[in-house]
């Protein structure tokens, strides 16, 4: 009986400790992931930073790569932004205002999570809302919203598109995929 039990544990710990590792994501997986973000001539010289904060590495050309969005939890959608991003970023997070005076790219080349494009802090899929899950994109930040005049709201209507227009968190999506409207 004794045997048992210790195989029993012996399993049940083996067992933990998979599932243990399985959760835990080396910082090697996390560099990993965030340079795909971005085109190779970027990411390979781009800070990587964790989405608590913490440098993974240290780049030397002013990009900042990130293994996912920290303002959506669990998020592993990475981004890669320059430093108008970065700022935006921290706004967001904080929930503080937000401006520039310069132009602002964010690459997103492995997709993005399912969001609202009216509503940046939206959480109901069903809210009647529009929501869409862009494949690879990229982002502008633009220092005069007046910039935004012409192009579309609608994320379905094929080419660039304004999200979060009317909100301070407003930017330029540029889809370099097209995608389906999803049937309701």
């Amino acid at each position: 009986m004794k045997c048992k039990k210790v195989i029993l544990a012996a399993v049940v710990l083996c067992c933990a400790t998979s599932v243990y590792s399985v959760a835990q994501e080396s910082n090697q997986e996390k560099i990993a992931r965030a340079m795909t973000a971005a085109p190779m001539d970027i990411s390979a010289n781009a800070t990587i930073m964790d989405v608590d904060g913490t440098v993974l590495r240290q780049g030397s050309n002013g990009w900042t790569c990130l293994p996912g969005i920290g303002l959506i939890p669990g998020d592993k959608h990475p981004m890669c932004n320059d430093a108008v991003w970065m700022k935006w970023m921290k706004a967001a997070g904080n929930g503080t205002k937000f401006s520039t005076d310069v132009i602002g790219i964010s690459y997103m080349l492995a997709g993005d999570a399912l969001v609202n494009n009216e509503n940046p802090a939206a959480t109901d899929p069903n809210d009647g809302g529009s929501w869409v899950q862009e494949g690879p994109h990229m982002m502008m930040l633009v220092p005069n919203t007046q910039m935004l005049t012409g192009l579309s709201r609608d994320p379905y209507a094929g080419g660039a598109y304004v999200m979060w227009d009317k909100t301070p968190l407003v930017h330029i999506m540029l889809p370099v995929e097209s995608k389906q409207k999803p049937s309701k």
